[in-house]
């Protein structure tokens, strides 16, 4: 299911591709272009990616990531080899993580896959960007597509309200009138990964725009009305999401158990905390690549 940071990042990614090349290393005058992925015959996945224009040209395909997937790294290969063939030329795949809960163990950028006989069969390369790692003030430096990234950097709370000025000042000089609604939702909406959301809301309130952003009021007033209705709905919501991760927790002791035997009482503690059906299933597609439990729960 595609969420809203996920929409978010990918929609200002194929808004400004100029500024996502250059937040990515790519050279100020070098052509920046939106292509479609064309591979949905395979996959609904990375639907629209970036062409760079170099005098040898390639694809820039970049992945968000908000959540530690253990499997990530087979997934990008996937992308990276169905681009590659569809669009013949080579690819680069990034990979961004929004926040700290996505990084893990296997976040590395580097898959390598071995034969029985320990002979390498296959190399392969991404990059990693840690978002909570970079300066705020390379963002500011940089292009005004990327700037609504700057909450989810190593940033200070008591620092956010000068940035967000500093934010504002970008916009009202360099963004196009019609673009400043959005570039200020997005921030709103990605911000809602890293802070509660009286406190976006607070950062963000005295901002001009914001107040006139036809988009924000409708997120606030949908926000409204979904409290009234959220008290009915989120326990169905809620018991089907529960039910799903038991099931999952389940199949995932169950072969588990066959395969390494019975879980210790910290196993078993440590997969009880974990409440997305997601991540439990991606955890037991990794029990035929390891030789015990603490390899299979290593970097959670």
């Amino acid at each position: 299911m595609s969420k809203p940071y996920d929409a978010t990042a990918k929609h200002l990614e194929e808004v400004f591709p100029q500024d996502w090349g250059l937040f990515l290393g790519v050279k100020q005058r070098v052509p920046v272009t939106v292509v479609d992925a064309d591979v949905s015959t395979v996959t609904a996945a990375a639907d629209k990616v970036l062409r760079v224009d170099e005098p040898n040209p390639y694809i820039l395909h970049v992945e968000f990531q908000a959540n530690y997937d253990a499997t990530l790294s087979q997934r990008i290969l996937h992308y990276n080899v169905l681009l590659g063939v569809r669009h013949s030329l080579p690819v680069r795949s990034v990979v961004i993580l929004l926040r700290r809960e996505a990084d893990g163990k296997t976040m590395t950028g580097h898959l390598q896959g071995k034969l029985a006989s320990d002979k390498t069969y296959l190399e392969f390369e991404y990059e990693v960007v840690r978002l909570w790692e970079l300066s705020p003030e390379d963002i500011l430096a940089g292009g005004i597509g990327t700037l609504p990234l700057l909450p989810l950097t190593k940033v200070a709370r008591s620092r956010l309200p000068r940035l967000i000025r500093e934010m504002e000042k970008r916009f009202d000089r360099d963004a196009k009138r019609a673009d400043v609604d959005m570039l200020w939702t997005a921030t709103y909406v990605l911000m809602g990964l890293e802070y509660e959301e009286r406190f976006a809301r607070q950062m963000l309130q005295g901002v001009r725009s914001m107040k006139e952003s036809v988009t924000y009021q409708a997120i606030l007033e949908e926000g409204r009305i979904q409290g009234v209705v959220v008290g009915r709905e989120e326990g169905r919501e809620e018991g089907r999401e529960e039910g799903r991760a038991d099931e999952a927790r389940r199949i995932l002791l169950s072969l588990g158990t066959k395969r390494f035997g019975k879980p210790p009482v910290k196993v078993r503690r440590r997969i009880s905390t974990i409440a997305e059906p997601a991540v439990l299933e991606g955890i037991a597609t990794r029990l035929l690549d390891v030789e015990s439990w603490a390899d299979l729960l290593a970097g959670l």
